[in-house]
């Protein structure tokens, strides 16, 4: 429903927002606003705000912003039309009355709402007739309880051509309104039959619960094995997800949403426990249904077969999600094993062996850098820039420029890494440069006073190179191109590295805390925590700054160092087993970076 934009705002300044927030949001005063812990993500430091003044909330942990209506919306998981019917009522005043076509559309809705519920409570009785024993006996073949199929209003359409139309008839339902609703359709001759005959119902549902249109599946041979209804006034299909009214809470709530491929894989992970599961209408995914996704949850998981026809389904998933892609906003896919499908899944091995599949998604990148990379060389110039081109012209479908800047950095990376290989660098080859530092005779660097590098750990080098640049970051514009071009070896601590390199792009000048609650925001809480809940590597000294440099130059050697060595003795092993020119060559050039490497850090 429309409403005027002096309604809305009368309605905005009747009610004070903080005392709407105040509701759900503990809130403290401070100064002219208003703060307190966020409801919309979990956090411990308060970072929600609401200004009475200019009329709004804000949070700067997750971006959260809104007025009176916005957040009546997101913290009752309320549509707009539900949330100013109930500030209107909170505030006493009237709803404005629709114009007269408004009206005619509304009432027309209604009365198709009425007409599909009735059809629905048709097929309903319908299941637990003696005509619908085979539809129940499927059912409960497929480990369906009584309360699951109430639960979801599972029916049966009888065989006979005219069963439905005539119940409904006697209702005061008309011909052509069952046609509208997609009950009935005519024959070639002009006759009238039922849509639906022999088969199973499958409510398919607005976001209330209401039914809008059904599936429905054949129990024999006869073909297509599903049916669902046409478009509607109430229904479109590339637009409607499966189980969203029953998903819709659990999902908000627990920011997490996961598309399944049917009717039946639904049902039964909701049965199981898991109902945070939906299902598009045996389509691809559209634009459409991956915003509703968003609607529940950042980043919803899509959970396809492990055969060919999945894998084919996921590259086009994931190409149709690019061009919507936002900050915040994309897809996990996770691959179920073999010969199974979610149903299946929880059946044979519990609900536990379906969370580890969803637990072990793969982000939208993985898949992209998959579909063009998978099987193609990169060992030759020409190559690489095939490669390269394709990647980038992936990446050019996103229309958020950030995100595609994001993209076509990662992309890049990836390339690098993998290009590599064939010139003979198989370890992981850190970066180029030069350290600075020097050490004395016990291992210590001069002029850090009782600092003592960590031992020769690649993970605890990983640490500290993190560490020093989190609490200094300052320190980033002299390392970052080192720190860029350096894969570490523990993925955790990999993925916080290009979070703090983010940072550079955002062009923001931010101290250590406001890094860290940068990051934080960025989602990496829980990488932060497991690496600062330590005091080694505070420096509290006035040249705070020039001696973590320092720590940082030395630490970034050993590191460095450290991995020549692995990378050597991957090279001299090849030299052994296969000796070639190129071996020789290779062999050569990482003894000659050793020697100077050593030059530098004060040898072995």
């Amino acid at each position: 429903m429309a409403f005027p934009p002096s309604f809305l705002d009368e309605l905005r300044n009747r009610l004070p927002l903080a005392a709407i927030v105040g509701r759900t949001v503990k809130l403290a005063r401070k100064g002219r606003e208003y703060q307190g812990l966020c409801p919309f993500h979990n956090e411990k430091t308060p970072s929600f705000t609401v200004n009475e003044d200019k009329g709004f909330f804000h949070c700067f942990g997750c971006g959260a912003h809104g007025d009176a209506i916005g957040f009546e919306m997101r913290a009752h998981h309320l549509s707009f039309t539900e949330a100013v019917e109930r500030l209107a009522a909170e505030a006493g005043m009237a709803l404005p009355a629709p114009d007269p076509e408004a009206g005619r559309r509304e009432a027309r809705r209604a009365t198709l709402h009425d007409v599909l519920d009735a059809a629905c409570a048709f097929f309903e009785a319908a299941l637990r007739a003696p005509e619908g024993r085979d539809g129940l006996a499927y059912l409960k073949r497929r480990g369906l309880s009584d309360d699951t199929i109430a639960r979801f209003r599972l029916g049966w359409a009888p065989q006979g051509q005219g069963g439905l139309k005539a119940a409904l008839a006697a209702k005061g339902a008309p011909e052509a309104l069952l046609a509208e609703a997609g009950l009935v359709r005519a024959a070639d001759d002009g006759r009238v039959f039922d849509m639906f005959r022999g088969r199973v119902t499958f409510p398919i549902t607005d976001r209330r619960g209401r039914p809008i249109a059904f599936g429905a599946r054949t129990l024999g041979d006869g073909q297509p094995k599903y049916l669902n209804s046409p478009d509607t006034p109430l229904f479109h299909k590339g637009a409607t997800l499966y189980g969203l009214a029953q998903a819709r809470e659990p999902a908000r709530a627990h920011n997490r949403v996961v598309a399944v491929e049917g009717y039946m894989d639904v049902i039964a992970l909701h049965q199981a426990g898991f109902d945070m599961a939906v299902a598009p209408l045996g389509t691809a995914l559209t634009e459409d249904q991956i915003a509703a996704l968003w609607a529940l949850a950042d980043e919803p998981t899509l959970c396809f077969d492990g055969d060919a026809a999945g894998q084919r389904a996921m590259a086009r998933a994931a190409t149709r999600a690019l061009p919507i892609l936002a900050p915040g906003k994309s897809l996990g896919f996770a691959i179920l094993p073999a010969g199974d499908d979610p149903d299946s899944l929880v059946r044979s091995r519990g609900l536990a062996a379906l969370r580890a599949v969803i637990d072990g998604a793969q982000p939208l990148i993985d898949v992209i850098w998959r579909t063009h990379a998978e099987g193609r060389a990169v060992d030759t110039p020409e190559r690489r820039a095939g490669l390269e081109r394709d990647l980038m012209r992936a990446a050019g479908e996103i229309g958020d420029a950030e995100v595609r800047r994001y993209y076509q950095t990662a992309l890049k990376d990836r390339l690098w890494q993998a290009a590599r290989r064939p010139f003979g660098a198989k370890g992981k080859g850190k970066a180029a440069g030069r350290a600075s530092a020097t050490r004395d005779s016990d291992g210590k660097v001069p002029g850090m006073g009782n600092l003592t590098p960590p031992p020769t750990d690649t993970r605890r080098h990983e640490r500290w190179l993190l560490a020093l640049v989190i609490e200094f970051p300052g320190l980033l514009d002299g390392v970052a191109e080192r720190l860029g071009n350096t894969t570490f070896s523990d993925s955790t601590l990999d993925n916080l590295r290009r979070g703090i390199l983010k940072h550079l792009v955002t062009g923001l000048d931010l101290d250590g805390d406001a890094l860290r609650a940068y990051l934080r925001s960025d989602g990496f809480s829980q990488a932060l925590e497991s690496l600062l809940d330590a005091n080694e590597y505070k420096i509290a000294r006035p040249d705070a700054l020039r001696d973590a440099k320092t720590l940082w130059e030395h630490v970034f050697s050993l590191y460095q160092r450290s991995d020549l060595r692995a990378e050597a003795g991957q090279a001299a092993d090849d030299y052994v087993r296969d000796w070639s020119p190129a071996d020789w060559a290779r062999q050569a050039a990482i003894l000659t970076s050793r020697v100077r490497t050593s030059d530098i850090d004060g040898g072995e």
